[in-house]
């Protein structure tokens, strides 16, 4: 049987420098890796074999990278720069902001930490614990949003935050939860009002929210392929088995060195997109998608899904309710589905579908069945609102999908007796 390690490597914001990407992929090479994954917050990850294990972290020390082994003691900071220009329009929060915000951060995060523009729904804005959100109105401030680590409530900061002081008021409301867990750490009575009161707001620039943020309606846009903006353009890459051949990106790393292009992008959809490509090395991109036979024109029914991270069987039945969806010819341009298999994951989607066992016995699991939850108003930002279906067996789980997914179109006209339905 092989034993098989997860390494993670964070890049802040999902910004990757190809440089040091190269350099990593060199090493993973040397140890006898085929190919490197992305993670939903960002991350970089390889799958190991024991024997390889010593020689990949030892390389990855000599080149000064940190990482974690086999854990989830630091989740990478999630941001929506790989959106800024290409989804994103007319804002004020552009890459260098990003940068500044993420440069500030001098320590490591032991909370989920998410950093959004208030005008996409590109990236999700609270599945972190410390969620910032830009201001739509007012530059350089930002809503905050507090998700209680390991529970569903959701409380909105009473201020807006100067973009300076993220960095700084993140680390103390971190400390802070960390310190009491007993009140802000898995507990569905966590107080937002208490938290509040415990962070000093003299010492940040910090002034009143005129009105509680409106979250922006859900549209998926479609995200892969080689496409226009201004005057350059952007290339989005998806892999069905979310492998990434070593050899491929080692060629997408020297093709942005040869080119001028200062970075790539992680996305949450477990992709990668490079911008600022310009015409005259147009023809050099589409040679090494040529090169790898890499596809870039998924259909939307496949990339509208999130499945957790390390989870073979929740992309087995990704793949089993795609291909159903495909076969019926379903329409599922705008909603994003989710699937869960493991208790208080968490995975940004309009539509959940929810694994659990019938028969729980210690860590065992037997016989399980499948619910299907949707957020309200069909938007991932907001938080789980009505249950569709519950107890489905797998037989007739993509037909309940589907009709779950018609819901979505019909919405808001037939939500209240689909929800009636369900609780009967």
């Amino acid at each position: 049987m092989r034993n098989i390690n997860t390494i993670k490597v964070n890049f802040k914001g999902g910004i990757i420098a190809p440089g040091q990407l190269y350099n990593i992929l060199l090493a993973a090479a040397k140890s006898g890796l085929l190919y490197v994954r992305f993670g939903l917050r960002q991350q970089l990850l390889f799958d190991v074999e024991i024997e390889e294990l010593d020689n990949l972290t030892a390389e990855l020390q000599a080149l000064g990278f940190t990482y974690e082994l086999n854990q989830e003691s630091f989740p990478n900071i999630m941001s929506s720069c790989p959106a800024e220009e290409v989804f994103i329009l007319n804002t004020w929060l552009k890459e260098h902001v990003y940068k500044e915000v993420l440069d500030a951060f001098t320590y490591t995060p032991r909370l989920k930490i998410n950093i959004s523009d208030s005008n996409q729904s590109f990236t999700p804005l609270l599945t972190g614990n410390i969620n910032w959100v830009a201001s739509p109105t007012e530059p350089q401030f930002w809503h905050l949003f507090i998700r209680f680590p390991k529970t569903n409530i959701v409380y909105e900061w009473k201020d807006i935050v100067h973009t300076k002081d993220i960095a700084g008021m993140s680390l103390l409301i971190e400390e802070t939860i960390l310190q009491d867990t007993q009140k802000f750490y898995d507990n569905k009575e966590a107080s937002g009002d208490e938290l509040y009161e415990k962070i000093k707001p003299g010492s940040f620039h910090t002034r009143p929210a005129a009105a509680p943020l409106s979250l922006p309606a859900f549209n998926l846009p479609y995200y892969e392929g080689l496409n226009r903006y201004s005057d350059k353009y952007w290339l989005g890459i998806y892999r069905r088995d979310e492998l990434y051949d070593i050899k491929f990106m080692k060629d997408i790393c020297l093709l942005c060195l040869q080119t001028g292009i200062e970075q790539l992008y992680s996305t949450p959809w477990k992709t990668i997109i490079i911008k600022g490509i310009n015409g005259a090395s147009r023809k050099d991109w589409n040679d090494i998608l040529d090169k790898h036979q890499i596809n870039v024109r998924h259909a939307a029914n496949e990339l509208n899904f999130q499945v957790e991270d390390y989870n073979i069987e929740a992309l087995k039945l990704k793949h089993h309710l795609v291909k159903y969806l495909n076969d019926d010819d379903s329409r599922t341009f705008g909603v994003c589905i989710g699937i869960k298999t493991r208790r208080k994951s968490e995975v940004f989607c309009s539509i959940l579908v929810k694994r659990k066992p019938l028969i729980r016995i210690g860590k065992w699991e037997f016989l399980h069945v499948y619910d299907i939850l949707c957020a309200k108003d069909y938007n991932p930002n907001e938080r789980t609102d009505f249950v569709y279906s519950k107890d489905n067996p797998k037989f007739v789980l993509a037909e309940q999908l589907r009709r779950a997914v018609i819901s979505y179109y019909r919405y808001p006209g037939e939500t209240e007796a689909v929800y009636n339905d369900s609780l009967e």
